[in-house]
């Protein structure tokens, strides 16, 4: 006879005393794995499904701390010598490392050996009992209309492990919450709609052509599952992240109002979420490639923004 085989997910975080993924104070488990790839995701280390290799140079002690054990220790000659730091305790210059990714297999082996935790595996499988109970343990702070927020990458591409953690939550009274990008069968959505109390919902692009250009999918099933999550009685935080020259123009604007508005009482609250940059370091923890940069608007112009939204009667607020 066979053993039943252990649910499991793939997670990349989890992160306590959240608030910006929900109302109230929040614990988050970050999933990994992500059919959009947007250039200018904050978090990159979530879009793919793999454990990744990352580096953070400003953790590194320097080689002649460690006698070069990460260099060493790696099968395939991916870990170099790299750059030099200043240490702000000694102001002594140190001798960092730097990982060739076209060498890198993701075996870990330097990492293991890394016990500042300069180099670190991201991913890492939980079953639904150890995530469920490392959430519980946070539950004291949910008591002024906080929870729990099931967030990604898209976390719906692991859909089973989701709805189990939902389950599980709502039977211990949690609030809960699913930051999603849409982008999955209508029937995943349907399926977790009874056990979540909130959907914090991704809207990019009101054009298909400009929205697959860009994150590499198109957006009619991401519009068509908003527009069905209200008429099944479900509750969203409608989330636009303001990207220049992609989505900040005022016909985008307008559109994406004109979309918002039948939704009715479905949508709590529009959030702008104006670009910046913060990502730019982290996409250099995983990969030596470019990634987007760009200015962040400015403050006046996200106003500018807010009050188009808001001529159509739509709670907006900028985040």
């Amino acid at each position: 006879m066979s053993e039943e085989k252990v649910l499991t997910a793939r997670l990349y975080d989890i992160q306590g005393f959240s608030v910006q993924d929900g109302p109230g104070i929040r614990t988050t488990a970050f999933l990994k794995g992500c059919p959009l790839h947007c250039p200018w995701c904050h978090s990159p280390e979530s879009q793919a499904y793999y454990p990744q290799l990352s580096y953070i140079d400003m953790r590194c002690l320097g080689v002649e701390a460690c006698d070069s054990r990460c260099i060493k220790a790696c099968p395939h000659n991916a870990i170099e010598l790299g750059g030099e730091r200043l240490d702000a305790k000694t102001n002594e210059m140190l001798q960092t490392v730097h990982v060739k990714r076209d060498l890198c297999d993701n075996c870990f082996k330097c990492s293991e050996v890394c016990y500042p935790d300069a180099l670190y595996r991201c991913g890492d499988d939980y079953t639904v009992d150890q995530l469920v109970a490392r959430l519980l343990q946070d539950r004291r702070f949910f008591k002024r209309g906080g929870g729990v927020t099931i967030s990604g990458g898209e976390c719906l591409t692991q859909p089973a492990f989701v709805l189990e953690v939902l389950k599980r939550l709502k039977d211990e009274g949690i609030n809960t919450a699913v930051d999603t990008t849409g982008f999955c069968k209508w029937e995943i959505i349907e399926s977790i709609m009874p056990y979540t109390d909130l959907f914090l919902y991704d809207l990019k692009h009101m054009d298909s052509e400009k929205h697959k250009a860009v994150t590499g999918v198109p957006n009619e099933i991401i519009l068509d599952n908003c527009r069905k999550i209200a008429e099944n009685g479900g509750k969203m935080q409608i989330r636009i992240p303001v990207i220049p020259m992609f989505n900040d123009d005022e016909e985008n604007i307008r559109k994406t109002a004109e979309f918002c508005v039948p939704l009715g009482d479905a949508v709590t609250v529009i959030q702008l979420l104006p670009y910046h940059n913060l990502g730019v370091t982290k996409y250099l923890r995983i990969s030596d490639k470019p990634v987007m940069e760009a200015t962040p608007p400015t403050d006046e112009f996200m106003e500018k923004l807010k009050a188009i939204m808001e001529e159509y009667g739509l709670p907006v607020t900028i985040h």
